[in-house]
């Protein structure tokens, strides 16, 4: 089954980062995965076969953005 993934989502991963966050917002879409940790801001690209082993589940993304 295929990733069904956006920009924007949150994503919780198995093991948590370094840095003790253990959610990405994905940034970039494609072959390879790019997404950003929500606590220390590092950016991560990962292929998506790696990104499917490694993922926890997708969250939907965060709505408090403004509304113009």
């Amino acid at each position: 089954m295929a990733l069904e993934l956006k920009i924007g989502d949150v994503l919780q991963m198995k093991k948590a980062h370094p840095c003790g966050g253990s959610l990405w917002t994905v940034t970039r879409l494609g072959a390879d995965i790019g997404m950003s940790c929500q606590e220390c801001g590092r950016y991560l690209l990962l292929a998506r076969s790696q990104l499917a082993r490694r993922l926890k589940q997708v969250l939907p993304p965060s709505t408090n953005a403004p509304v113009d």
